[in-house]
């Protein structure tokens, strides 16, 4: 089965079954990503889900009621768009490091020019996302480096700029987040369940994930990769700053002068722990909204039980579950038909890949019949001897 000029190759039968045509395995993994292992782990999310919030309402029913209810929600929308920011640069291969910096440093510029407007102070911001995003994306597809280490650069700048303040800064806006809770939460579930939706399908899944390295990670894509992977990287900056906007306001009271980078931790770990790769393309349907609830609920439960609710411990425990997730994600989750096949060089019949065929010898019974006619005369090469049998020594005087 050779490969034609687009890249795609014709269609085989393997075992009598139909095998849907496969994708060059220099732009893409071949075969068609399984779902199962996605719909299995985000059943364990939700019964997950339910087990906190039950033990939550045993241990302070009020957590889901009134304006602890609302606040509740506005914590899992702040963490959300963080996680969002974080799947989306996961899925297209070119995680955004800087999310969290750039949340914290959105909110200190909205708790400082709140009492501008909540939307006069939201442009600028959102204006300065989108020139970072661009910058990040040129560099991380125009000299094809490894994302985390020019999100890393960007992060180390955005906490430059964070550490000019010393103390914490109290928001001087008056919009109240909690009081559009419900259409916020709302909103977000929306946008993540309509992404998994149609991230699960195959073309849209095999364009998000194609920046995904299939052989030499230094080796360029073409051009629609580039592009996919640069407009992940400004969304998630547009998504993350959007995050800090509500962190900015007064219902979530002082702006802490913080890196960010716990923020980092927990919106990365959060997105493994939905179920996308830390390598790219392949994530789940509703394992988003079910994370991000699933953590959200945890630290409302660490808080009501008096503990610590550190973003860095509950960060480090999620991103060493999404790890595993990962694992199980790319050993479950990948195409059934055709990968070993293309790993080693055949096509389903065996034959080599290619637009030629290797064709088998046929095995020769009689080796006697098979041999050249011998000449009445001796030869007159002595390396050319037609009598393989014949006790012949090589005279060196003859040449």
């Amino acid at each position: 089965m050779g490969y034609d000029e687009s890249g795609r190759g014709a269609s085989d039968t393997f075992s009598g079954t139909h095998v849907a045509a496969l994708d060059d395995p220099t732009h893409a993994e071949p075969g068609e990503d399984r779902l199962g292992v996605h719909i299995v782990w985000e059943v364990l999310l939700l019964a997950a889900v339910a087990g906190v919030a039950y033990l939550l309402w045993r241990e302070n029913p009020d957590t889901f009621r009134g304006d602890s209810l609302r606040s509740l929600l506005v914590d899992g929308v702040v963490l959300g768009l963080l996680t969002l920011a974080a799947g989306l640069s996961l899925r297209t291969a070119v995680v955004n490091l800087a999310i969290g910096p750039a949340a914290v440093a959105a909110a200190l510029h909205m708790a400082e020019q709140g009492d501008r407007g909540a939307v006069a102070a939201l442009g600028p911001a959102l204006a300065v996302a989108v020139l970072g995003g661009l910058v990040l994306a040129l560099v991380v597809t125009v000299l094809h480096v490894p994302a985390w280490a020019a999100s890393l650069a960007a992060a180390a700048a955005i906490v430059g700029y964070i550490e000019q303040r010393d103390v914490a800064v109290l928001p001087q806006g008056g919009y109240d987040p909690t009081s559009d809770a419900l259409y916020l939460f709302a909103g977000f579930a929306a946008v993540t369940v309509l992404g998994g939706s149609f991230g699960a399908l195959r073309p849209i899944r095999r364009v998000v994930g194609r920046f995904r390295p299939v052989t030499d990670p230094a080796r360029r894509r073409g051009v629609l990769a580039p592009v996919v992977a640069g407009g992940a990287l400004v969304a998630s900056s547009v998504l993350a700053v959007l995050s800090g906007a509500l962190l900015g306001t007064p219902a979530a009271g002082p702006v802490a002068v913080g890196s960010g980078l716990d923020w980092t931790v927990l919106a990365v770990g959060t997105a493994m722990l939905a179920g996308t790769s830390a390598f790219g393309r392949r994530g789940g349907i509703l394992g988003t909204l079910l994370a991000v609830s699933l953590v959200t609920l945890v630290l409302a439960d660490l808080r009501a039980s008096g503990l610590s609710a550190s973003r860095w411990a509950v960060g480090v425990a999620v991103l060493g579950v999404g790890l595993v997730v990962t694992r199980l994600v790319e050993a479950y989750g990948g195409p059934r038909d055709g990968r070993t096949a293309v790993a080693e060089g055949l096509d389903f019949d065996g034959r080599m890949s290619g637009d030629w065929s290797a064709q088998r010898a046929e095995p020769i019974a009689d080796w006697a019949r098979a041999l050249p006619p011998q000449p009445v005369e001796g030869p007159t090469d002595r390396w050319d001897l037609p009598d393989w049998g014949a006790e012949r020594h090589w005279d060196p005087s003859r040449r």
